[in-house]
């Protein structure tokens, strides 16, 4: 193994809560990565803005900060464009629920070869624990002291609806096996979703480590993640099960549009002769 935890490591000082959640998934993608043995060159971390998409900040790794809730369309095009490099994407549940729910949807839809990373503590933590998309119907919230109004999202149950290749879910503080489910997810050919659940330490004082700890379930060994039925009946119910719940087989969505031996559209050049008159046919 050539990839080394060192490799990875990252000057910028870290701004996460003493206890956050956060600190486990970054623990597990670090050695996630090391154990596949993926230069950190070869990486590319796409983020938006909250406190999951700080994670990329922390590896040393490249780096595509973009709008809240646009991590996915950048992450497509960047795999579109280098189809060699491993992309995966950091999200809050706020982020790719919420402000990035429509672009899941379609990246769920071409299955793209890129892996969704969801921090799902149920609370927006960079704006004060405001609801996001996952918080439950009747919660006490920042801006709805009177109980949240909507019904919760399930993204489990969603992603396994709109036949998503790879769907999982994992606790940040179970390491172990949330970095098995990471190195599955990033193997797997085609769209894949990881749902971490996680507190927030901050501004969640329900939902704490013991909370999930209790309510977690390993999903039943007997369960055939290739059964989309048995796997949405799980997601249906309101266990927190951490494993694989769903995966297919398929051809990725950047295998079927770019052309066979080409190789990246990076490497392709650019004729600025020719990028001039394309321009001036808009003047």
């Amino acid at each position: 193994m050539s990839a080394r935890k060192e490799d990875y490591d990252s000057p910028v000082e870290n701004h996460w809560c003493p206890g956050c959640g956060n600190f486990g998934i970054l623990t597990a993608v670090r050695r996630a990565l090391v154990e596949l043995d993926l230069p950190p060159q070869r990486v590319l971390i796409c983020s938006g803005i909250g406190q999951a998409p700080k994670l990329p900040h922390y590896l040393r790794v490249n780096t595509l900060n973009g709008l809240h809730g646009r991590e996915v369309a950048s992450a497509t095009a960047a795999k579109l464009c280098a189809p060699d490099l491993t992309v995966l994407v950091h999200a809050g549940d706020g982020g790719a629920y919420g402000e990035g729910g429509n672009h899941l949807l379609h990246a769920i839809r071409r299955d793209i070869d890129i892996t969704l990373v969801v921090h799902d503590n149920k609370v927006y933590g960079l704006t004060k624990g405001q609801a996001s998309p996952t918080t439950s119907l009747g919660e006490p919230a920042k801006i709805h002291p009177r109980g949240v109004p909507s019904r919760p999202l399930n993204p489990l149950a969603l992603a396994i609806a709109l036949e998503c290749g790879f769907v999982a879910q994992a606790l940040s503080s179970r390491t172990d096996q949330l970095v098995d489910i990471l190195q599955c997810a990033v193997r797997h050919r085609g769209f894949s979703l990881v749902n971490v659940l996680q507190p927030c330490v901050s501004w969640d004082k329900t939902r704490t480590y013991a909370f999930y700890d209790e309510h977690c379930a390993p999903v039943p060994a007997d369960h055939d993640p290739a059964d989309a039925i048995a796997a949405f009946r799980l997601a249906a119910q309101r266990t927190f099960w951490l494993g694989i719940l769903h995966q297919r087989a398929g051809t990725p969505f950047d295998e079927r549009v770019l052309p066979a031996g080409r190789g990246p559209l990076r490497d392709l050049g650019v004729e600025p002769e020719r990028v001039g008159r394309i321009v001036g046919r808009f003047r």
